[in-house]
C-alpha cells in the first residue's frame, strides 16, 4: 500500500470520528501540503528512518517555525503507529525522528495598573458585551470557551461557569462563520467557580441579554471570535495599552493568581493543565513585579546606620 493511500484511510476512517472538525481539517492540509508531496508515493514498509528523517530536517531548513514542523511531524507519526497497531505496516520507525527543540514561549500579561484600567474603562462604559473581557480576567477562559457560553452554563446561585464547549470562526459560504466545538480536550470540560466580587457585573449581562449567549454580537448565536478579537484590540488602543492578544487575559489571570497566592495544583485545575509543574513553570517567569515586592519586603530587615 501506498503511503498517500494509508493517509487516506486514516484520516477518514480514525481521525475524523473522533477529533473535532477543525482537527481534523488541520490533519488534512497538513498531509496535503507537506507530509504527501514528500512521501505519499512511497510503499509504507518503505518509510525508512533515514527517510523519515531527512523529511523532518528538510522541513526544518525550509523556514517553518519549530512548533510547525513539530505540528506536521506529529500528523505523520500519528499516522505511522496507528498503522503498525493495524498491521497495515510491518514496522514503523517515527519514533526515531529528531524534531527540532522548542524554546519556551515568553508570557505576556497586563501589568497591575493596566488591568486596572481595563477594568475601570470597562465599568464606567456602559457596554455589556465588554464585560466578557472581565469574565476572562477572573476565570482564565480561553476566547472560544467564552464565546461559547450561554446563560445555561452560569449558575448564579452556586457562582460557577461551567465550561463544555468552545467556539472557533470558520471560512463557510464566502466568508467566516462561528463554529460551535467540543472543549479542546476532555480535561478541559471542567466547572470554574467565579469571584463573588464580579457576581453584580455577571448579573448586569444577564439583565442586558436579549439571547442565549452570555457575550452577545450580530447574530443569535453570539459574538464571533475574530470580531470580538478585534474589539479587545480597539479597547487596548483606546486606553493607549501595547498591543497584546487575547490570550493575555488568560496569562494576566495566572499571573494574578498566583501573586494572591492561590495554590499550583487548583490554578492548574482552573486553567486545565495536566501537570501543576507546568503551570508553576509556564508562569513563574512572568511575576517579576510580584519579586521584585516581595524583595523590597525582605530588605526592611536590612540595617541601616
Amino acid at each position: 500500500m501506498l503511503y498517500r493511500e494509508w493517509m487516506e484511510e486514516w484520516l477518514e476512517l480514525y481521525v475524523k470520528g473522533s477529533s473535532s472538525e477543525r482537527t481534523y481539517k488541520k490533519y488534512r492540509k497538513e498531509a496535503v501540503k507537506y507530509i504527501l508531496p514528500a512521501l505519499g508515493e512511497y510503499d509504507v514498509n518503505a518509510l525508512t528512518a533515514l527517510r523519515l528523517q531527512r523529511f523532518s530536517s528538510a522541513l526544518s531548513e525550509s523556514g517553518l517555525s519549530p512548533g510547525s514542523v513539530n505540528g506536521i511531524v506529529a500528523v505523520l507519526k500519528t499516522s505511522l503507529r496507528k498503522g503498525a497497531v493495524l498491521g497495515v505496516i510491518e514496522r514503523q520507525y517515527s519514533e526515531a525522528i529528531v524534531r527540532p527543540r522548542l524554546r519556551a514561549g515568553g508570557v505576556t500579561c497586563f501589568s497591575k495598573a493596566e488591568q486596572k484600567k481595563i477594568e475601570t474603562y470597562i465599568l464606567a462604559s456602559n457596554q455589556p458585551r465588554l464585560l466578557g473581557i472581565l469574565l476572562c480576567l477572573y476565570s482564565g477562559l480561553r476566547i472560544g470557551e467564552l464565546l461559547a457560553l450561554t446563560w445555561e452554563d452560569v449558575d448564579m446561585k452556586k457562582g460557577t461557569l461551567t465550561v463544555s464547549k468552545s467556539c472557533h470562526d470558520m471560512w463557510v459560504d464566502g466568508r467566516y462563520r462561528k463554529v460551535l466545538d467540543a472543549t479542546k480536550t476532555l480535561s478541559s470540560e471542567r466547572a470554574i467557580p467565579f469571584p463573588k466580587q464580579i457576581l453584580s457585573c455577571i448579573r448586569g449581562m444577564k439583565r442586558a441579554a436579549t439571547g442565549e449567549y452570555v457575550v452577545e454580537g450580530r447574530s443569535e448565536y453570539g459574538a464571533e471570535v475574530r470580531t470580538y478579537q478585534r474589539t479587545f484590540s480597539r479597547l487596548l488602543k483606546r486606553l493607549g495599552i501595547a498591543h497584546r492578544g487575547f490570550h493575555s487575559l488568560r496569562h494576566t489571570f495566572a499571573t494574578r493568581a498566583l501573586e494572591v497566592g492561590m495554590d499550583v495544583k487548583t490554578l492548574s485545575e482552573i486553567l486545565e493543565h495536566r501537570n501543576p509543574m507546568g503551570t508553576l513553570k509556564r508562569y513563574a517567569h512572568s511575576l517579576m513585579e510580584h519579586k521584585t515586592e516581595m524583595m523590597n519586603k525582605l530588605g526592611r530587615i536590612f540595617v541601616t546606620e
